[in-house]
């Protein structure tokens, strides 16, 4: 009979769990785990080219799912790779378990070949992080790291010597029991509180983070009830910003001018599960008042009038019985306007441009949002894909929306789709993809025909590191050290045996956009966008109207007078 290893322990306890994929690059300190996982069956390697895609990739299966998705490093550089993927997998509440192989662990604190620590540099991007020496420890940190993971909705680490999972097991079958995630109502007396409150304001604004997912009715009741309009972070969008009649749009850096007026101009600002990060852009004035789940995030970013620990859609059904129905709507009348101003300014940039211009991103997120499937699942690289996709892709509580919109790490978008497109693989996934994010990682294309994951992949393609030229040029400065070189990735993803296609002109767009996502397998779409849109945040500061007044005058003393043309030419419509 042969014998039954640590790494046998995991491989089972992980099919037991539902796990069905690991992503990562396999090396010597992860032989035992990858032979067990052939003796197991039922659990597939996802071999990418680099474990940040690796990582990137688990965090997107999450969040398709729901479920625990794993990835996994050896020993050293493989495990260090994981850390930004990582990262962003914590910072979106994405259970993820990492499984960072270890050198042997008799030579551990010797200096020994590609040794690291990687308890203490895991530590940030987790909730768990363990080092198992020994195979009687091994269930009980199994299991922890897991619910950790799957409870607190983050990272959890598990170090793991090459030779220790290749001891003898531990001497208990493995198993695992499901739990489903617990709600939390507060205590009715401050509910009551709350109530009182609300129901003695004149200008409610709610605000909606990734927090109010599963409790979309709870909150347009509450909004109908208060006569709030409702405004969404960027992670909120998927779960609330469908079949509102209160919407307002966003705020922030990428956002609207309406979702920003509807915070500024409220006299309490109401936070449902949003840990909105732009001090700046909330309301000085206002009282604030925020539930969510987790008590450490109250107050984290502005003063409170009320902080209440609570799941969204069970507080929300609490609280609404003791709430009085507001009758005077002008609050929410006159947001609903603005919005519905700011929409049309915004739909009229989404345009096709004059025969041999560049194709602004604008008119190309349209056609894309237009021409997607129903239920299509969206990546979005960090930078200007993000600014364009939150203004322009529609949700419609089928759809869903991933990019690395907490920890901002550029080249996510990709490798994100392989992950969502492995546990959603009868939905169409569509990456959109900088130049800047998809030359980084570019190598894992190469996993999407490997593993035959019929994503799609089209890249704003404008030969700039788009989202830092604007920050610059809104500072007063010249966008130096941000050009890219001209790159075909067209002919790039042909090498690798993707279909793709390249357009220059906005009459082959639509085409080729519908070819692309007939397309049984994996496509690229590469589109020559404007290099000089203009993407102007919410309220323009006196500080960024002096700063890009700066800009155009050493524009031109440094002879760069000609990009002021251009600027005017692309945004000028």
């Amino acid at each position: 009979m042969a014998r039954n290893t640590v790494a046998d322990y995991l491989a089972k306890t992980l099919a037991a769990a539902g796990v069905e994929r690991i992503w990562g690059v396999t090396g010597d300190s992860l032989n035992g785990l990858a032979f067990s996982l052939d003796r197991v069956g039922s659990i597939r390697w996802m071999h990418t080219r680099h474990e940040e895609a690796a990582a990137f990739a688990a965090g997107a299966d999450a969040a398709a799912t729901g479920k625990l998705a794993v990835c996994a490093g050896s020993c050293g550089p493989g495990n260090l790779h994981l850390i930004n993927g990582l990262y962003d997998c914590h910072r979106n509440h994405q259970p993820v378990l990492a499984i960072a192989a270890h050198i042997p662990s008799t030579e551990i604190g010797l200096n020994y070949f590609q040794e690291t620590h990687p308890q203490d540099l895991f530590k940030e991007c987790s909730h768990f992080v363990e080092l198992v020496s020994n195979a009687s420890q091994f269930p009980r940190v199994l299991e922890r790291a897991m619910r950790a993971a799957l409870d607190q909705r983050g990272v959890a680490v598990i170090v793991l010597p090459g030779d220790v999972a290749l001891s003898d097991g531990p001497g208990v079958e493995p198993r695992w029991t499901a739990s489903a995630p617990g709600a939390i109502v507060p205590a009715d007396a401050d509910l009551g509180r709350l109530a009182d409150l609300l129901n003695g304001c004149e200008a409610v604004t709610i605000m909606c983070g990734s927090g109010v997912a599963g409790s979309h009715d709870e909150v347009i009741a509450l909004a109908d009830t208060l006569g709030a309009p409702i405004v969404h972070a960027l992670r909120g969008k998927q779960f609330i910003e469908y079949d509102n009649p209160f919407d307002v749009g966003m705020t922030g850096l990428i956002g609207f001018s309406s979702g920003y007026h509807a915070m500024m101009s409220c006299d309490t600002l109401l936070l449902l599960g949003c840990d909105f990060p732009y001090r700046p852009f909330y309301p000085p004035q206002a009282k604030i008042v925020q539930i969510d789940w987790r008590g450490s995030q109250l107050g984290r970013r502005a003063p409170l009038e009320m902080g209440l620990v609570g799941t969204i859609k069970e507080t929300l059904a609490a609280l609404l019985p003791k709430l009085k129905r507001k009758d005077e709507r002008r609050f929410l009348e006159n947001a609903l306007r603005h919005y519905a101003t700011a929409r049309k300014d915004l739909d009229d940039l989404a345009t096709p441009s004059a025969p041999g211009r560049p194709i602004h991103p604008q008119y190309l997120t349209k056609l894309v949002d237009e021409i997607a499937a129903e239920d299509a699942i969206f990546t979005v690289d960090v930078g200007t894909p993000t600014l364009w996709a939150a203004r322009y892709l529609t949700m419609n509580g089928k759809r869903q929306l991933h990019g690395s919109f907490n920890h901002g790490s550029m080249a996510n978008a990709m490798p994100q789709a392989l992950g969502a497109q492995a546990a959603q693989p009868q939905r169409q996934v569509v990456s959109l993809s900088g130049d800047g994010g998809l030359s980084m990682l570019l190598g894992d294309l190469l996993s999407a025909v490997q593993l035959e994951l019929p994503i799609k992949v089209v890249v704003f393609n404008n030969s700039l590191l788009g989202f830092v030229s604007m920050e610059l040029k809104a500072g007063g400065y010249l966008d130096t050290n941000v050009d890219l070189s001209k790159t075909d990735f067209s002919q790039i993803a042909k090498g690798a045996g993707i279909w793709s296609v390249r357009v220059e002109e906005s009459e082959q767009l639509e085409n080729a956009l519908r070819e692309a996502f007939a397309h049984k397998g994996a496509a690229v779409v590469d589109v020559v966008t404007s290099k000089h849109e203009l993407a102007m945040p919410p309220t323009i500061e006196l500080s960024q109207a002096k700063g890009f007044s700066l800009y155009m005058l050493r524009a031109i003393l440094s002879g760069r007078g000609d990009e002021i043309v251009e600027l005017a030419r692309t945004n000028l419509r």
